[in-house]
């Protein structure tokens, strides 16, 4: 029988939680004005003293490459000291790392506590885990749960395997693993999000109860060969409109250099963004990259849900 192939996920979809520390937080406030190399230095001396946020905001700079090269080893080892201390969202982002390197073995426990838990980039690929049969016990049941609740939760990924898997699942499977979803728990983590980082502990979201055992059933009574998915890939950007009131915002800035810098890397980056253009607004003091025009709501959000892969904040601005 064929297998689902691994699917990586996009540097941008490891998205973390903000909190409050002041100590931490001080790198934080650096971070979103762009400020990486503050931000690492405001951190690295509270990670080496054992400070967890400290520990996943390091490993998110070496993940995404701000304020230091990008360094995948560097980046696991900061995950997994935070990881090993209770840091949920460190926990998260170690076993899917681990398994986007190939680690498949090592990720498993990680990412079915993940999963469990209710994070959806975790119910995805531990649903597609379930679904091969060749790191779990294969379980078509808990696989098409777990695929709904990361489908549920915006993971664009789950939805495209929930369709390849739908000719493979018999009815009473569907039926039994809709009703096994509706027990499992969801989290708020959608592809897309700013990239933030940890600014405390003391705010970290509370563990949730780990999901019941599945209900084992029959294989169906012919299975046929499971579908081949490959890497999904981010979503288009609409083009730029004529005229429209909606922008969308990519960063803010004390320094005005720092605003056309981050335009030039990422509308290289971004397939069709440089067909837009660029607006620099200076606000309170920062200097505002707004990029523009879009017809609709709809439009803005398409283009933003196409930049946050590169790991860029984008936030949908009414004009």
């Amino acid at each position: 029988m064929k297998k689902i192939l691994a699917v990586t996920l996009a540097a941008g979809l490891l998205a973390v939680t903000p909190a409050a520390r002041a100590d931490v937080k001080q790198g934080v406030d650096a971070w979103n004005q762009g400020d990486y190399a503050r931000a690492v230095a405001e951190w690295r001396p509270l990670a080496l003293g054992g400070d967890t946020d400290a520990q996943f905001n390091m490993g998110q700079a070496y993940k995404l490459g701000r304020g230091v090269p990008v360094d995948l080893p560097v980046a696991l080892e900061w995950f997994r000291k935070a990881a090993e201390r209770g840091h949920e969202k460190a926990s998260d982002n170690y076993g899917l790392l681990l398994y986007q390197q190939g680690r498949l073995q090592d990720a498993m426990p990680y990412l079915k506590t993940s999963a469990e838990r209710g994070e959806p980039r975790a119910q995805y690929v531990y649903a597609t885990v379930l679904f091969n049969g060749d790191l779990a016990p294969r379980d078509w049941v808990r696989s098409y749960a777990l695929m709904l609740r990361a489908s549920q939760a915006g993971i664009a990924q789950a939805t495209s395997s929930l369709t390849q898997m739908d000719p493979y699942i018999s009815e009473a499977q569907r039926r039994d693993a809709a009703a096994l979803a509706v027990t499992l728990p969801g989290g708020k983590t959608v592809p897309g999000l700013p990239v933030e980082v940890a600014a405390g502990s003391a705010t970290r979201a509370a563990q949730t109860t780990p999901a019941p055992p599945a209900t084992r059933t029959s294989k169906p009574q012919r299975p046929q060969p499971a579908p081949v998915m490959t890497a999904a890939v981010a979503p288009s950007a609409p083009g730029p409109a004529a005229s429209g009131r909606w922008r969308v915002q990519l960063g803010a800035f004390r320094e005005s250099s720092r605003a056309p810098a981050l335009w030039k890397d990422v509308s290289g980056k971004v397939s069709g963004l440089s067909g837009f253009e660029p607006s620099y607004v200076v606000t309170n003091g920062l200097t505002r990259l707004l990029v523009g025009p879009l017809a609709s709501p709809a439009d803005a959000k398409r283009l933003c849900d196409s930049i946050r892969p590169t790991g860029t904040p984008c936030v949908v601005q009414g004009w």
